[in-house]
């Protein structure tokens, strides 16, 4: 797996962000049983920066706490056949399945860490998790996909003995 981490902002957080952005990525393909090796690019921010993307990709003029970027588009979420035949769905240098980018407001971070009483671990971690799902084809808009995507981040989290 090759992780493309870039920090940007003077705002840090109390934990080695690029490794457990690793161990999450890794806990959420093998979860999924990814059948690639993937290539995913992770940026961490600042509330600015995040509404700027937002206001530019989304038509929404506020912060959120994470964007995901997928870069395949799929049929059926988790239904990872279609990259057989999805040959620009990989990167020709390294062989990879181009997964996309998650962009992550630390500002965001430390608040809802804050709110929700839990660790910033926790609520980083979280967040990738979450992300990882929508690069995977997992969405949140109806009640039903919801529950699904709920579920398999607390079993990601769990996996890797992050809590509540």
């Amino acid at each position: 797996m090759s992780l493309y981490f870039e920090e940007e902002s003077d705002i840090r957080l109390s934990i080695d962000c690029e490794k457990t952005a690793r161990e999450v990525i890794d806990a959420a393909l093998d979860y999924e049983n990814f059948p690639y090796e993937a290539e995913v690019e992770i940026l961490l921010t600042d509330n600015e920066a995040i509404q700027e993307l937002n206001r530019e990709y989304r038509d929404i003029d506020r912060p959120t706490d994470v964007l995901s970027f997928p870069m395949i588009s799929y049929d059926k979420a988790g239904d990872f056949s279609i990259l057989e035949s999805e040959e620009d769905c990989f990167n020709p240098e390294t062989g990879e399945a181009v997964l996309g980018n998650i962009v992550i407001s630390k500002e965001k971070v430390l608040a809802q860490a804050q709110e929700y009483g839990h660790s910033v671990l926790r609520e980083y971690a979280f967040l990738i998790a979450h992300s990882m799902l929508h690069l995977m084809g997992y969405d949140h808009m109806e009640e039903e996909e919801r529950l699904v995507m709920e579920a398999k981040q607390k079993e990601i989290l769990e996996k890797l003995g992050i809590s509540r």
